[in-house]
Order: C-alpha cells, then sequence, then structure tokens
C-alpha cells in the first residue's frame, strides 16, 4: 500500500431516507414471509451500506446472495436448537464472517 492511499477520503454517501426505505421493505418483506425471507432482508441493507461506503477512496461491494445466506440461516438456527441456544452467543461472529467473506473492493 502507497503513502498517497492513506490520504483518500474515506466516507459513507447514503442518505437517511433512503436507509428508512430499504429498512421499511426489508421489514414489510420479512412480515408478509413470517420471517422465511429475512436472509433477503439482510443481504438487501448489506447491499445498500456497501455500496455507499468508500474506504481510502475505494467503493466497497457486497455480492453475498439471499440464497447463499439463506442455506448458512437454517444451519445456524439448527445449530442453536440442537444446543438448547447456546451456539447462539456465536450466531453474530458467523454472519460477520458471512458478510466479510461477501464484501471486496470494486
Amino acid at each position: 500500500m502507497n503513502a498517497a492511499s492513506h490520504n483518500e477520503a474515506s466516507y459513507f454517501d447514503g442518505g437517511l431516507f433512503q436507509y428508512i426505505g430499504w429498512s421499511l421493505l426489508g421489514l414489510l418483506v420479512t412480515v408478509c414471509t413470517f420471517g422465511i425471507c429475512y436472509p433477503w432482508s439482510i443481504t438487501m441493507i448489506l447491499s445498500w451500506k456497501a455500496r455507499h461506503t468508500v474506504i481510502n477512496g475505494k467503493r466497497l461491494r457486497f455480492h453475498g446472495t439471499a440464497i447463499g445466506l439463506f442455506g448458512n440461516w437454517i444451519k445456524w438456527w439448527f445449530l442453536c436448537i440442537i444446543t438448547l441456544g447456546i451456539y447462539s452467543f456465536w450466531l453474530f461472529i458467523a454472519l460477520e464472517k458471512w458478510k466479510t467473506k461477501h464484501t471486496s473492493f470494486e
């Protein structure tokens, strides 16, 4: 990494009303599908956040899919059930790992 890249700006250019709109859409889809499409809601919001995030002059890109998250989501909830909720302590970390794995620079 060269010295010039440290001087480039990092910023978030998303707006409040955009965030509210995407969040309401995600909530609506989640409620109307009784939670089945919650992974779609998550990936939709993550994609919006990444599109509006620039780090050291490079815009982020989220390339995860709802189908990809859905498979993990089922596995993670199954682990929560069979461990009587103990796995839920690791669920946040598992989601962060998945999110990071599917985020890159444009």
